[in-house]
C-alpha cells in the first residue's frame, strides 16, 4: 500500500481545508495560530513532499538544501518576495501563489485606513475613551475627502480594486503605472494617468499599490517625501519596504507629512538583508498622526478559507502529477 505524501502546513487553516487535504496527504499541522520558528519548519519539512507557506515564512537556498524531497511549495498569499522562486525552479520544485483573491479585501482595508486618517477617527476615539468628552465642541476638524486629490501608485489588481471603491467619494483621482488603463476605464472611473513626480506633488492622499521589487524598494524615501504636497497623507497596504519608515517618521515629525497609515511593515520583509527588526518607535508612539493594522489586508474569514483552499488545490495538483494553476515557477 502506497504511503500518503507528507504535507506541512506552517500556520492555522480552516477545518474545511484540512478535510479537503486529508484523503490525499499525511498532514503536519500548526493549528495554535502561532508562527513556528524557521528551524521548526525545517525540521517538519525535511522529509515532506508538500509545504503550504504564509506571509511570515521565508524560503531560500539553505532551506531547500535541507528539505530536499519537496515537490511543491504552495503560498497562501499573493506577494512572494520572501520566497526564492529561482532556487525552487532550479531544484524542480513548483512554487505557487494565489493571484486573484486578495485584491478586494485589501482594497476594503485601504478605504478604512484612508477614512480613519482623513477624518481623525483615531483621535476622536481616544478622546471619548479618555473620559474628557462632554459633548460637541469645534474640534478635530479635518480636510475630509470631498474634492480632494488622491493618487494611486500602481494600477494592478489591487489598484483597480481600490478605484472601484473610490468612485463614489467624489475625489480627483490620479494614478501612475507603466501600463496605462484602457481609455474607457479612465473615463468611467474619472481617473488620470500621470508621472510619479507629478502625482506626489498634486495629491492630498497617496496610496501605494505596488509589489516589492528592486525598483520599488524604498520608493517612498527622504527625496520622494520632499516632493509630496505639504500636509498630505500616505497609505501603505502593499509591502512594508516600499516605504523607508525612518524617513516617514522624520517627515511626520517635521509636519511635512500629515499622517501615515499602514497594514505592512519593513520588519516583515525577510528577503531584505538590512531590514529593521522592529517598527520605527517614533511612528508607534505618534498615535495622533499614524494608524496601523497588523497585516489585515486579506483577513476576511471566507476569503482566508478560500485562499488556503486554493493553495491546497495547487498542492494536490502537483502531487497528482499535474501542473498547478497558481504556478510562479515554470518547470520543464
Amino acid at each position: 500500500m502506497n504511503q500518503k505524501p507528507k504535507v506541512v502546513i506552517t500556520h492555522w487553516i480552516h477545518p474545511e481545508v484540512i478535510d479537503y487535504l486529508n484523503p490525499y496527504c499525511k498532514l503536519i499541522l500548526n493549528q495554535n495560530q502561532e508562527t513556528l520558528s524557521r528551524q521548526e519548519v525545517i525540521n517538519r519539512s525535511k522529509d515532506a513532499q508538500g509545504l503550504m507557506v504564509f506571509m511570515p515564512d521565508h524560503i531560500d537556498t539553505e532551506f531547500l538544501e535541507v528539505c530536499s524531497q519537496l515537490k511543491v511549495i504552495a503560498g497562501a498569499l499573493r506577494g512572494y518576495d520572501n520566497f526564492d522562486v529561482e532556487a525552487c525552479t532550479k531544484r524542480n520544485i513548483w512554487f505557487t501563489i494565489i493571484p486573484d483573491l486578495l485584491a478586494a479585501p485589501t482594497a476594503e482595508l485601504t478605504i478604512g485606513l484612508l477614512l480613519i486618517l482623513a477624518r481623525r477617527m483615531s483621535e476622536g476615539d481616544q478622546l471619548i475613551r479618555s473620559g474628557n468628552f462632554q459633548g460637541w465642541k469645534p474640534q478635530l476638524y479635518s480636510q475630509g475627502l470631498l474634492n480632494k486629490t488622491l493618487g494611486i501608485v500602481g494600477m494592478g489588481k489591487l489598484g483597480k480594486a481600490l478605484v472601484k471603491r473610490l468612485v463614489g467619494f467624489e475625489m480627483n483621482l490620479l494614478y501612475t503605472d507603466p501600463m496605462p488603463l484602457k481609455l474607457k476605464q479612465e473615463k468611467d472611473w474619472k481617473i488620470t494617468r500621470t508621472s510619479l513626480e507629478e502625482l506626489l506633488k498634486k495629491s492630498d492622499y497617496i496610496v501605494l499599490m505596488v509589489p516589492l521589487a528592486s525598483d520599488t524598494y524604498h520608493l517612498i524615501n527622504e527625496n520622494t517625501l520632499k516632493l509630496m504636497k505639504p500636509k498630505s497623507f500616505l497609505i501603505n497596504p502593499c509591502r512594508g519596504s516600499v516605504v523607508d519608515e525612518n524617513a516617514v517618521a522624520v517627515a511626520i515629525k517635521s509636519g511635512h507629512l500629515a499622517g501615515y497609515g499602514a497594514d505592512v511593515f519593513e520588519m516583515e520583509d525577510w528577503a531584505i538583508a538590512n531590514r529593521p527588526q522592529t517598527i520605527n518607535q517614533t511612528l508607534l508612539t505618534n498615535t495622533k498622526h499614524t494608524f496601523f493594522t497588523p497585516h489585515l489586508g486579506s483577513a476576511v474569514n471566507e476569503v482566508r478559507c478560500e485562499i488556503a483552499l486554493e493553495a491546497a488545490k495547487n498542492i494536490i495538483e502537483v502531487l497528482s502529477g499535474k501542473s498547478p494553476q497558481g504556478a510562479v515557477s515554470q518547470l520543464s
